[in-house]
């Protein structure tokens, strides 16, 4: 039997988004049917623009699936990433 999915929001602080853009863009890209909602944040004005961000992602799918999404983002450097689940 098909597991139902559930509703995922995901917090992912990037300490060096300048390094780490390209392969977690490439990661998103892979997990894009399961990502809803993006959200990006960094601090920023005229003269000034944060190398850390905090992305907020909307995520629907089967657990196993998310999960794979996790292991992918956590392997790459100076990336904390958390979840709050929910199921439907």
């Amino acid at each position: 039997m098909k597991q139902k999915p559930s509703l995922f929001i995901v917090g992912i602080h990037i300490k060096n988004r300048f390094k780490q853009v390209a392969k977690l863009q490439k990661i998103f890209t892979e997990f894009g049917c399961q990502i809803k909602t993006r959200l990006g944040l960094h601090r920023t004005s005229d003269d000034f623009c944060a190398a850390d961000g905090l992305i907020i992602l909307e995520m629907i799918g089967e657990t196993a699936k998310i999960s794979e999404f996790f292991e992918a983002v956590s392997s790459l450097q100076n990336i904390e990433i958390k979840k709050m689940t929910f199921k439907l």
